[in-house]
């Protein structure tokens, strides 16, 4: 699959998201080892500490599938209705995610249009990643 593609269903994903009290919607697709792909959409709450980011809601839609390995995820936002008007980059809490099963070479696609899209690795976006390894050497130390 393609970035390009990729950001088409970033796009899509995002009018499903259902934000009607920040107005902001975003989509994000997540592509697996096996070039499958989970979207997912911002899922909000008047109370907001439960709001699921469109990052998270794909992931945790892949990995209670079986999935547990990726390699890329388009993530696209805006104001419902607008055609994005910059990049919508994954907020700390997903990139913490993100990192657990896709690590430091996780490609990141952030999307303006099917056209105007940047990658970046995950390790440019979340450098000195916290995941397994640091655990094992935790663990080692006690």
């Amino acid at each position: 699959m393609t970035n390009q593609q990729l950001a088409k269903k970033a796009i899509s994903a995002k009018k499903l998201a259902y934000a009607p009290y920040s107005n902001f919607h975003v989509g994000a697709a997540l592509l697996d080892t096996n070039n499958e792909v989970f979207i997912g959409c911002n899922i909000e709450s008047a109370a907001f500490s439960p709001t699921c980011c469109a990052e998270r809601t794909a992931l945790v839609k892949a990995v209670s599938e079986g999935s547990r390995t990726f390699t890329s995820i388009a993530v696209a936002g805006s104001l419902h209705g607008a055609d994005s008007h910059d990049y919508c980059y994954p907020c700390g809490v997903c990139r913490q995610m993100l990192y657990e099963f896709g690590g430091d070479e996780l490609q990141v696609i952030v999307v303006k249009s099917e056209q105007d899209f940047k990658v970046h690795t995950l390790s440019e976006l979340l450098p000195y990643g916290f995941g397994a390894d640091n655990m094992e050497a935790l663990n080692a130390n006690i």
